[in-house]
């Protein structure tokens, strides 16, 4: 795949908003880029592509609150979330790409209706719910980098304190990354022809639309801009659905 303004112009638009996205709201860069970014270059290299700044983001905002991570929570998700990985490559490198861009299409729906539908406090989980939510939260993090959600739900009904959950949901996200790094490098997925330069010209988008969304953060209504993203996901989500079937 050659490298022209072509197909530049647009990655580096959808990667600063992505990232934008980010910065407003502390989630949502993958599921928010990845409907776009299929509409450009295959799946195949958009997910490796966002792993590269998902990983460049964290080392920058740093594992600030690394000592109030709870790791009894933490280590009851992380051997299902890589056995949940390591299906999810060999799916990624193996599958037809419509059927896992239908696949991505149905779950940013449901995402965004579980999102916009469930309110009130969560209710507790026992700690063997930690194997269904880490093992499809690893399937879907290797697929799609969207695997978040999984392993938020999970946390969010063990840990009740804020900074510990914060914490740990940042701690795990971290470590599926690198996680997958090494995977995806082991699959031969950092090999295709011009995904290196891609992540090095479009590496300071990321980063100029993080720091855009940190700066925004303070002064746009936090409600409506998650409203806003609600929509476009499920634009993005139902675009996928109807284009691959």
């Amino acid at each position: 795949m050659g490298i022209g303004i072509d197909t530049l112009a647009p990655l580096a638009f959808i990667i600063v908003f992505a990232y934008t996205v980010f910065g407003l709201t502390g989630f949502g860069s993958t599921i928010t880029a990845m409907p776009m970014l299929v509409l450009v270059i295959p799946l195949r290299m958009a997910v490796p592509l966002m792993l590269v700044f998902d990983l460049a983001s964290g080392l920058l905002l740093g594992l600030k609150n690394r000592r109030f991570i709870e790791r009894r929570e933490a280590l009851r998700l992380i051997p299902f979330m890589l056995g949940g990985m390591a299906v999810g490559v060999l799916a990624l490198v193996k599958a037809p790409e419509r059927m896992l861009l239908v696949i991505l299409g149905l779950f940013i729906l449901g995402y965004a209706a579980w999102s916009l539908l469930v309110r009130g406090k969560p209710q507790p989980l026992a700690g063997a719910w930690a194997a269904p939510f880490g093992a499809v939260g690893g399937i879907f993090t290797a697929l799609f980098g969207a695997g978040g959600p999984f392993y938020t739900i999970y946390l969010t009904r063990r840990l009740p304190d804020k900074l510990t959950l914060r914490a740990t949901i940042s701690g795990v996200l971290f470590f599926s990354a690198v996680a997958r790094l090494l995977l995806f490098s082991g699959a031969g997925l950092y090999q295709q022809e011009s995904l290196p330069l891609l992540a090095a010209v479009l590496l300071p988008c990321a980063l100029g639309g993080l720091y855009l969304g940190n700066r925004l953060h303070q002064r746009l209504p936090a409600e409506r801009i998650k409203q806003a993203i609600w929509v476009v996901l499920i634009a993005g989500g139902a675009s996928l659905v109807l284009r691959n079937l």
